[in-house]
């Protein structure tokens, strides 16, 4: 078999999604490991006044492809951006347009969807299932093509507690549900949203299920892989390790845990946190479309592309890693000293929410609007309790994946493929990566530079020194008002310090027979 780069060597690249988080990755990489690609076409609209040749000049100019930018200055010539809305008739291209990819894709890697959980079902089914079944229309006017790339979720299929590497039936016609809420108003999909998504989570794991089996059903005498990924977060090594450029899933968590406004969270200890690193999925993604581009098989290839089967992590051992990693490298002006409670128990959530999030908050806001500022601490805990609740049906459950296709991927590839687009999680090192990761939403999400780590630390202590003394006078307090006034609390409080005296003394004059 030809080796990854030289498969691609050559060939015309079509990319969606190309200014999301998994999409710049995946063009930054496939640019920098397989030089000889000839061009990548970049399926792009128009935003906040910008043309598409404008964000794409933006963002190739950002810190992520500084290290290709180093190795090769001239990259940025292969990159053609082409004028798209994917939620449009015939993908808003021009006849032009449609004609060039028509005549010259080799391989498309369609990674555009909606990242909100909780979108409403019309437009999820636009952005995840319609666009979908729009590029695969277009894929098969594509005289070129040799492989079409899915990249969907691990979490389609959240509803099994096995989830292997096929394609599942989902519970409705696809095709009946589109012609279904085509003529339906919105209060009333709203309404019908619960009773059709079932036991899965939200619309998105919903819509990806819909689109797994649509490409199934429509691809044709297409090749087609699909990747699907878990929870996808930073960069482990590639292009340099903690890489990450937003608050999605759980690095807007970890930061908050890191400013201290995060206290509790509704999750398990013991629950598998099925994080895998952006490079590997794109790494685990070039790999396949290469295999199934070169090898034609009979099948649609599935990948489910995970880690807790195969090096578990979690959710209890994120939570120390994550806040041990903020006190010794704090983020600046935190609200309080990193410190995190993780509960399975929906009530005693409830509760430190009320004491925890709410009340500290409320006061905040009261002293903001007395200094005469803007009060924002409640509409932050607010913003912050909604990522929760989206996620709280997936750090409260474990499943068991199936990773064959996986693995049989990594045995075709020589050792020089392995090493150059690694997706082995076995080698993961997870404090490693989680140090990585929490460093990485500093540096790069919140622009913190590392020289102002000793004024940080001296703003943590001071939050300690704070409530040391608050707790102290709380102490104080109770004692004046509750304990002094009567002698049956007076007789219990020096029950428990005299209890307390004879424990240290024993373990004092212990310490000393030693």
């Amino acid at each position: 078999m030809v080796n990854i780069p030289d498969y691609y060597a050559g060939k015309n690249v079509l990319i969606t999604g190309a200014t999301g988080f998994m999409g710049k990755v995946l063009l930054e990489k496939l640019l920098r490991s397989c030089p000889e690609v000839k061009t990548v076409y970049v399926m792009v609209r128009s935003k906040a006044g910008q043309c598409p040749k404008a964000r794409i000049a933006d963002m190739v100019s950002c810190k992520l492809f500084e290290r290709l930018k180093d190795e090769q200055p001239d990259f940025a010539v292969k990159v053609v951006a082409v004028s798209s809305d994917l939620t449009l008739p015939e993908l808003d291209l021009s006849k032009e347009d449609q004609s060039v990819l028509a005549e010259n894709v080799n391989v498309v890697f369609h990674c555009a969807a909606t990242i909100r959980f909780n979108e409403p079902l019309k437009d999820a089914m636009q952005l995840n299932v319609l666009a979908t079944q729009k590029m695969l229309a277009l894929a098969h006017r594509m005289k070129q093509l040799e492989i079409f790339l899915h990249v969907s979720t691990a979490y389609a299929n959240c509803d099994r507690e096995l989830i292997e590497e096929v394609v599942y039936p989902p519970p409705v016609d696809y095709r009946r549900l589109i012609d279904t809420l085509d003529w339906m108003d919105d209060e009333l999909v709203s309404t019908l949203t619960p009773k059709l998504i079932g036991t899965r989570p939200n619309t998105y794991t919903y819509t990806k299920a819909l689109a797994e089996y649509m490409v199934q059903q429509e691809a044709g005498d297409l090749n087609v892989a699909i990747v699907r990924p878990s929870i996808v977060g930073a960069s482990w090594k590639e292009p340099f390790p903690g890489w990450i450029d937003n608050f999605n899933g759980p690095s807007g968590i970890f930061i908050a845990a890191g400013k201290g406004i995060l206290r509790t969270m509704r999750a398990s200890n013991d629950a598998v946190a099925d994080l895998v690193p952006v490079d590997v999925v794109i790494n685990a993604t070039i790999a396949a479309a290469w295999f199934s581009g070169s090898q034609r098989p009979k099948n649609i290839m599935v990948y489910n592309c995970t880690t807790g089967g195969i090096n578990p992590f979690r959710w209890g051992e994120v939570e120390y890693h994550v806040i041990s990693t903020f006190k010794r490298n704090p983020l600046e002006q935190a609200f309080r000293r990193p410190h995190v409670n993780l509960t399975s128990n929906h009530l005693i959530n409830q509760y430190w929410i009320a004491v925890s999030h709410k009340a500290p908050a409320f006061l905040y806001d009261l002293y903001l609007r007395l200094m005469g500022r803007e009060p924002r601490m409640m509409k932050t805990i607010t913003r912050l309790h909604k990522a929760m609740m989206v996620l709280e049906y997936f750090t409260s459950h474990t499943w068991v994946w199936n990773n064959d296709n996986v693995g049989m991927l990594l045995t075709q590839m020589s050792p020089e493929d392995k090493k150059m687009f690694n997706f082995d999680v076995r080698q993961l090192h997870w404090a490693e990566y989680m140090e990585n990761y929490c460093m990485g939403t500093k540096k790069y999400v919140l622009n913190e530079d590392l020289s102002g780590l000793p004024a940080a630390r001296k703003h943590l202590n001071k939050l300690r020194n704070i409530r040391y003394t608050f707790n102290t006078v709380l102490v104080v307090f109770i004692w004046r008002v509750f304990i002094a006034r009567s002698q049956m609390a007076r007789n219990i409080w020096y029950f428990v310090v005299s209890l307390c005296f004879k424990f240290l003394s024993y373990f004092r004059a212990s310490s000393t027979m030693r």
